[in-house]
């Protein structure tokens, strides 16, 4: 008698009636509803726009268009918007403006969200925090982020970051995915598909979400859209298994485990022979890649070798997973071992009540952390060929929301500026990029629309954006759109 792994099941189901035969009486329309009716059920969507990239680990676009200077992404995405008067867009002179109306020749006829645009008044609110110039270029720094100032030499500020979204999932989306309209592939998916692996034991693209609170996020944040499902992000967890149904079940060992992948990817050769769907392949690779990952991400996450002062460097939480602490020291061990794009999301920058006492909170958890992943980097001579991102989905208005005391007061989506910073990966150190009105309000010189942004940390990568694009819905689909997006020449070394 065959045992359950000599039995193959798919033999039967084709030789009763192949696909060929079903379209053929069926017809192709019926016949091609029916057939995505039967993947959908294995978490296999539509056909993929795109073939997978040829060889073992390799990329759409093999090693680029150009000589890359960064080898790989970490971004630290501040869900929520941070505000970037209370950080780092310093504007003194608005504490002698406090409660008094912005003028309406600042606001123009900018687009106000719906919980601020019924207000009588727009009552500016300075920051109630002390700055302080920091490191040799001067960069003013909020008192809320000394670690961050200490290293102000390492980072590019852009501080005329803008967008058009005003509410956090579109802006979020757009940012992520180059689009406000969901389905389409994240960057970290993009980077994956045009240039492939450096680790074939780990994902490509890992996320790492600190523990929740405020904005909800979702999953196609992370999604690979259009293009082939292997490329999506993998989300590591703060329990239990760091992926889900990593470990074997009981009875489950590693050898049977490998022998039922090896005839489920014979299953499944089979169905690509007769179908011809690419995902097909994605299907398969993720099974081996899940397979492997049964070694590499559990020591990857064991952090019992790391020396006490590097776990110092980090704070007291780089022992709790989920905290933004942990997850910094997990991107640098992903960095290490080859993780071509992580992802962290630290939730909770929505501050529209209670602004001075909920930001304090927020900035002194990533601010040591986001330090030390840095110094971290830098020592080990990873920093030079890693590109860091820090950065939220707008900013914040310089008007309070709601009643605004001396020390208190909310403030609202602003869509128009705000600041991101960089550090490695070929970008030049220590500078600033564009400037803003004395309101932090409009942007006065050197705009950098989101685009922008993401096209440049693919120009380091080695990526020509113009260049990189998939047919799909018979247009050719790009991360930074069909809209004019370049490359800010001005803060890379």
């Amino acid at each position: 008698m065959k045992s359950f792994l000599d039995k193959d099941p798919v033999d039967q189901w084709i030789n009763l009636e192949t696909r060929r035969q079903f379209f053929g009486k069926a017809g192709k329309g019926a016949g091609m509803a029916a057939l995505a009716s039967m993947f959908m059920r294995d978490g296999v969507g539509a056909v993929a726009a795109a073939p997978a990239a040829a060889g073992e680990g390799g990329g759409a676009l093999g090693s680029g268009h150009f000589p890359a200077k960064a080898k790989r992404v970490i971004y630290l995405f501040m869900s929520g918007a941070p505000s970037q008067i209370d950080t780092f867009d310093y504007k003194p002179l608005l504490r002698d403006k406090f409660d008094t109306d912005l003028p309406a020749s600042v606001r123009g006829e900018q687009r106000l969200s719906a919980m601020t645009a019924s207000q009588a008044r727009f009552p500016i609110a300075p920051s109630t925090f002390d700055f302080k110039q920091c490191g040799n270029c001067g960069k003013w720094v909020s008192d809320l982020l000394p670690h961050t100032g200490s290293m102000a030499d390492d980072l590019t500020f852009v501080q005329s970051t803008w967008t058009e979204a005003i509410n956090h999932d579109p802006a979020i989306t757009y940012i992520q995915t180059g689009n406000q309209i969901p389905g389409r592939p994240s960057m970290g998916a993009w980077v994956s598909y045009g240039l492939g692996s450096l680790n074939r034991n780990l994902p490509d693209f890992v996320v790492l979400n600190c523990q929740p609170r405020g904005q909800a996020l979702y999953s196609r944040l992370w999604g690979s859209g259009f293009l082939p499902s292997k490329h999506a992000g993998v989300a590591f967890r703060d329990q239990g298994d760091p992926v889900l149904y990593l470990s074997n079940p009981d009875g489950v060992d590693a050898k049977l485990r490998r022998a039922m992948l090896d005839k489920l990817g014979r299953m499944n050769a089979r169905i690509h022979d007769e179908v011809g769907d690419p995902e097909t392949h994605a299907r398969i690779a993720q099974y081996e890649m899940a397979f492997r990952m049964q070694a590499s991400v559990p020591e990857l996450t064991d952090t019992s070798n790391e020396p006490a002062h590097i776990k110092e460097m980090y704070g007291p939480d780089v022992d709790k997973p989920g905290t933004f602490g942990y997850n910094c020291l997990m991107a640098r061990r992903m960095a290490e071992r080859g993780v071509r794009f992580t992802q962290i999301f630290h939730r909770g920058w929505d501050n529209h009540s209670n602004l001075p006492s909920k930001i304090a909170v927020q900035s002194k958890e990533i601010d040591q952390p986001a330090w030390a992943l840095i110094q971290d980097l830098k020592q080990r001579g990873l920093l030079e060929d890693t590109l860091v991102v820090w950065g939220g989905e707008f900013g914040r208005t310089v008007f309070s929301q709601g009643v605004l005391t001396k020390d208190n007061h909310g403030r609202d989506h602003h869509p128009r500026c705000f600041t991101t910073w960089m550090a490695g990966g070929g970008f030049k150190p220590g500078m600033t990029h564009g400037e803003t009105d004395d309101y932090s309000y409009n942007i006065t010189k050197d705009p950098v629309h989101i685009r922008d942004l993401n096209a440049t940390i693919l120009h380091q990568l080695g990526i020509d954006h113009n260049r990189f694009s998939v047919k799909h819905m018979g247009l050719d689909q790009k991360l930074t759109g069909v809209d004019h997006a370049h490359v800010v020449k001005d803060i890379i070394a």
